[in-house]
C-alpha cells in the first residue's frame, strides 16, 4: 500500500484462494485457513470474483469484514445474473439485494465491479438506469467487453454519474488511462494470453507510470487488480508494482 496526503493506491489480485499459489506465493507449509491473513499482510485490497458466480450468506460477508485488517478493502464483482443473464434488463431488485450484501462489509467495502457482457446491446439509457439502481454509483467500476462502448458518450455518461471506467489490459485490449471519477480502476488479465501471462518488470514500470498519470489527472484512489492467476503470476506482479509505486 502506498498512501500520500492526496491519494491512495489499492493493489491486489482477483481472488486469493488459488491452490496453485501454494509454494510460489503462499509458504508451502501454510494451512489454507491462514492464506487470507497472509494475503492481507502483503496487499491492502482484493477483488472477489466469486460473487459473480454464486450468492453468499450474510455471515460470509460478516466474516470477511471481521478478518480484514485496518485499511484493507474489498471489491465485489456484481453477479452474472445482473450482467450476463439479464443483460442489465429489469435488474433493479437484483442490484439492491447485492448492495445490501455489500453493505455488510462496513468500512471494508470499497467498490463493485460491473462487468458488461460482450453481447449486451449498446444502450446508454439501459446502462444509466442500471448504474442509478446502485446505492452509490460512484463506488461502481464498469468493465466493458465490447468495443462499441469505447467512445466519448460512454465516458460522459460515467462522468455525469460519477461511476468509474475500468481500464483493462488483455490480449484483446491495450490498457488505457481513462478517468471518469476521483477513483481510477485497472484490471490486468495478462497481455499475451488470458489469465496466464507474466508481466515483465518493464511492463510493470509502464503500468506504474500510467497509475501516476491518473493521480496527476485527479484520481484520489487508484485500484489495480491482477487477474493473471496461473503460475502465481498475479501476486508476484502485484508485489513488484507496489515497489515501483512506493518509489
Amino acid at each position: 500500500m502506498a498512501i500520500t496526503d492526496s491519494h491512495q493506491y489499492f493493489i491486489g489480485t482477483s481472488g486469493w484462494t488459488y491452490d496453485h499459489w501454494k509454494g510460489c506465493f503462499y509458504p508451502q507449509e501454510m494451512a489454507k485457513s491462514h492464506w487470507f491473513d497472509y494475503y492481507a499482510s502483503q496487499f491492502n485490497a482484493v477483488e472477489i470474483n466469486a460473487t459473480f458466480y454464486r450468492t453468499f450468506l450474510d455471515q460470509t460477508y460478516l466474516n470477511w469484514k471481521a478478518r480484514a485488517p485496518q485499511g484493507f478493502g474489498y471489491v465485489l464483482k456484481a453477479p452474472k445474473t445482473i450482467t450476463h443473464r439479464k443483460l442489465l434488463n429489469d435488474v433493479d431488485a437484483d442490484i439492491q439485494t447485492f448492495c445490501q450484501s455489500a453493505a455488510l462489509l462496513g468500512d471494508t467495502f470499497e467498490m463493485i465491479l460491473l462487468q458488461i457482457a460482450p453481447n449486451t446491446p449498446y444502450d446508454l439509457g439501459l446502462l444509466k438506469h442500471a448504474l442509478q439502481a446502485f446505492s452509490n454509483p460512484t463506488r461502481v467500476a464498469v468493465e466493458f467487453r465490447n468495443a462499441c462502448w469505447f467512445n466519448a458518450e460512454t465516458e460522459h455518461l460515467l462522468s455525469s454519474i460519477g461511476a468509474v471506467f475500468c481500464n483493462v489490459d488483455s490480449p484483446r485490449q491495450k490498457i488505457t488511462d481513462i478517468l471518469t471519477s476521483e477513483r481510477a480502476y485497472l484490471r490486468l488479465h495478462g497481455r499475451k494470453s488470458w489469465y496466464s501471462s507474466n508481466y515483465t518488470e518493464e511492463d510493470l514500470a509502464a503500468i506504474a507510470n500510467l497509475v501516476r498519470g491518473l493521480v496527476e489527472h485527479g484520481a484520489r484512489q487508484v485500484y489495480v487488480f491482477f487477474n493473471n492467476d496461473f503460475g502465481g503470476y498475479a501476486p508476484v506482479n502485484a508485489l513488484v508494482l507496489q515497489k515501483f509505486l512506493e518509489q
